[in-house]
């Protein structure tokens, strides 16, 4: 038995994009650790990127944005695994993040509000929705994992609105927490990454000159690995972690702490 102790447990994905997604480390590693995997992806085309990369993996398709899709795709979840033995859940990743800046960045008091709701709809009670209905497939301690982000009291004008959509995510988790708690021991906690090379991230305008300063804020000077933030996600979702509830846990390789390194203020300084 391995330390982590996830052989043949099964876990549902939502969110994989593509190779470079958070949730494909996540789950090529729980794979690597002997785990089934389910994915839940947002599109047709989506469907068959995960199927090309988790050829062994079932996939689903869902719009988190439609409540009643997230019912639909957890009675064929459900259906599926009621079909084989034990028939439950170990646990659920949440990597599904959307902002819709087709029009740009504006100041954050110019935010339009149908933008603001949908982002929250999307990344923020989805992750409410998808605890919700498939409370009832989830195994009594298993594990439910959401991805945020390393900080959202920092205004970082590129990341526009969606900062304070992470908080309430963050918020969130807490209180899945405590009102699970009455039924079960399941736990909800978050990975907070700092700044990471991925396809979404690459949308964001000025986002290559924030990850170069992050590289260079890391106590390391190298920047923050996808697979780091998975292998934090992974521990999250064994058994190792069974003393871990309602926490944001940030993975920043010490960016958090070395805004003030000697050479990042003489380069400023001049």
């Amino acid at each position: 038995m391995s330390f982590l102790n996830l052989e043949r447990k099964r876990f549902v994905v939502f969110g994989l994009a593509n190779k470079k997604s958070v949730a494909c480390a996540i789950a090529r590693t729980l794979i690597d650790e002997g785990a089934q995997v389910i994915h839940v992806v947002r599109s047709a085309e989506r469907q068959q990127t995960a199927t090309k990369l988790f050829p062994g993996s079932p996939v689903f398709v869902c719009d988190v944005e439609e409540e009643a899709d997230i019912i639909r795709v957890r009675d064929q979840i459900g259906a599926e695994i009621r079909a084989e033995e034990g028939g439950r859940l170990d646990g659920i990743v949440h990597s599904i993040a959307f902002a819709n800046y087709s029009e740009g960045f504006r100041p954050f008091h110019e935010t339009c509000k149908a933008d603001f709701l949908q982002a929250v709809n999307i990344s923020c009670f989805s992750f409410i929705a998808i605890s919700n209905h498939f409370k009832d497939l989830l195994a009594d301690n298993s594990s439910v994992v959401t991805i945020s982000i390393s900080t959202t009291r920092m205004a970082a004008e590129n990341y526009g609105y969606m900062a304070p959509i992470k908080a309430a995510l963050d918020s969130s988790l807490c209180f899945l927490a405590k009102s699970f708690s009455a039924f079960s021991k399941v736990r909800f906690n978050a990975v907070a990454p700092g700044l990471l090379k991925t396809s979404a991230s690459a949308g964001i305008p000025g986002y290559v000159d924030s990850y170069l300063f992050a590289e260079k804020a890391t106590l390391r000077k190298k920047a923050l690995t996808t697979q780091e933030a998975a292998n934090l996600a992974v521990f999250l979702l064994s058994e190792r972690s069974s003393g871990i509830t309602a926490q944001t846990i940030v993975v920043d390789a010490g960016m958090a702490v070395n805004y003030f390194d000697r050479e990042i203020v003489r380069g400023v300084m001049g």
